[in-house]
């Protein structure tokens, strides 16, 4: 045994186990060398075959600043400054922006796939990309039907997008590019000729929500992508309606659309319990069902029509929400209100608690909100008319002039006492809402025995005021003020 070791120990041996030692080192050397050689011959390999599928794919010129390949992290590839652009007839219109812009992407490919073609890779990820859609007038100029002559030579399965925008350009007179934000996308089975399937999530600016939305997307139509087909189910929650001037609330909507970019078609359903207007901050529960033409390329939205109930009260709208360059939206419908309860429409818009009347409701009217930085309380216009039957107002001193007023009328001076008969009244006329001032024509106040003719006009933005300034020994007529020499206080 003691010789066995001491053999290890010569010169002889050790010399053995050095040869080995130097030989793997070696061979370590020559493994990094030939992987060397490989990734930098990988890396044109790979870049050309992104610039052509992604030209061939989007017939389009494409345009990289940096393309890198690594180990560290499995055969990583990476990118940066991506840039497709139009077709060069679009861009000979006026375009300026490329298509699609990507500040970095990277995806792990194996080493067969070098050999294999076409090319798959299971994720890609990419951050900040920009989708810049030329005004329609320029892709116009583009000719029909022209393929370009490469192949698709990597199929991906699935693209994970971080904070991307969607930029619609327009030439249309008093419009603006729409840009929409989106904070994260995922779409899978990415095919040149079939719908990708997608999962976004989506903060709404004004108003300020959340955006979830699944469904399908394309075929990308690279001749007119405003053409290209979108589908899905969304939801949209944590809307808070504060961020609207003069409004308030949060609102929670679910829906299902689809169509093409430029004409989707819409049908949801929102819900706000504590819908409010500033001028009166009293909380009324407001759900609508909506059937709706958005298109997307402008933003303007066509209601067809909205059916909504506010409070107990139902009605139905109908109109346009339309984009104006500058300035932000304006709206115009038409309500018609067949069978509602003015207490309902009184607390959303006066301050005065309780209300001064109830009664039921039948209106039409037209509705108009100019676009503008003020309070929509004080941009909202309406013009139409309406019917308001049994009254009855909830001061009990206004009831009871009304119910003597009724009495004398009839005849009958000794029943006219307080507290003597519950009258209900009914009016009728035609009114204009400008500018914070309601104004009637043609106004019929009838009771029992009486028919009373008023035109005049009302503050509808008012301060607020107590119960007792309002109603107390030393009140104000200053709510319902009409002008031609009547009043009612």
């Amino acid at each position: 045994m003691n010789e066995t070791i001491s053999d290890l120990k010569t010169p002889k041996h050790r010399g053995v186990w050095g040869w080995i030692l130097v030989s793997l080192l070696i061979a370590v050397v020559v493994l990094v060398v030939i992987g060397g050689i490989v990734v930098h011959r990988a890396m044109p390999i790979l870049k050309g075959r992104v610039i052509e599928t992604l030209s061939t794919r989007f017939d389009s010129r494409v345009e990289m600043d940096g393309f890198s390949v690594s180990v560290r992290k499995g055969f990583e590839v990476s990118g940066e400054g991506l840039r497709i652009y139009p077709e060069d007839e679009v861009i000979a219109a006026g375009a300026q922006d490329p298509l699609i812009a990507l500040d970095h992407f990277s995806f792990h490919a194996n080493w067969s796939g070098l050999f294999v073609k076409p090319m798959r890779v299971g994720a890609v990820h990419v951050t900040g990309m920009a989708i810049h859609i030329p005004p329609r007038e320029m892709r116009q100029q583009a000719p029909k039907g022209r393929r370009h002559l490469g192949k698709i030579k990597i199929v991906v399965d699935e693209i994970v997008f971080d904070d991307s925008k969607l930029i619609i350009g327009t030439l249309k007179p008093g419009k603006e590019p729409k840009d929409f934000e989106m904070s994260r996308i995922v779409m899978r089975n990415v095919g040149p000729d079939a719908p990708w399937r997608y999962d976004a999530t989506l903060v709404n600016a004004i108003p300020k929500g959340d955006i979830h939305a699944t469904g399908t997307f394309g075929p990308w139509n690279n001749e007119s992508p405003g053409d290209s087909t979108v589908t899905g189910n969304y939801t949209f929650d944590h809307v808070d309606l504060n961020t609207i001037k003069g409004i308030g609330g949060m609102l929670t909507s679910v829906g299902e659309f689809s169509g093409q970019l430029n004409k989707i078609v819409v049908d949801g359903t929102t819900e706000t319990p504590n819908f409010s207007l500033d001028t009166a901050d009293h909380p009324v529960p407001l759900h609508t069902k909506f059937h709706a033409i958005v298109d997307g390329t402008s933003g303007d939205t066509y209601l067809q029509p909205v059916q909504a109930r506010l409070g107990r009260s139902e009605f139905i709208c109908s109109g346009a929400v339309m984009n104006v360059k500058g300035k932000g939206h304006v709206i115009d419908l038409d309500v018609n209100v067949p069978a509602g309860e003015i207490q309902d429409f009184l607390q959303l818009a006066v301050k005065t608690k309780p209300v001064v009347m109830t009664g039921r409701l039948q209106m039409r009217t037209k509705l108009h909100i100019r676009p503008g930085p003020e309070s929509v309380s004080k941009k909202i216009g309406l013009k139409g008319e309406l019917t308001l039957q049994q009254i009855h107002f909830t001061n009990p001193e206004v009831e009871d002039k009304v119910d003597m007023l009724s009495l004398r009328a009839q005849g009958d001076p000794k029943a006219a006492k307080p507290g003597a008969e519950d009258v209900q009244s009914q009016m009728a006329g035609q009114f204009v809402l400008d500018g914070g001032r309601l104004s009637f024509s043609k106004l019929n106040y009838t009771l029992p025995g009486a028919d009373v003719m008023l035109a005049g006009s009302t503050r509808w933005i008012e301060s607020a005021s107590s119960s007792k300034e309002r109603y107390g020994p030393k009140r104000r007529c200053h709510r319902w003020w009409l002008r031609g020499g009547s009043r009612f206080c």
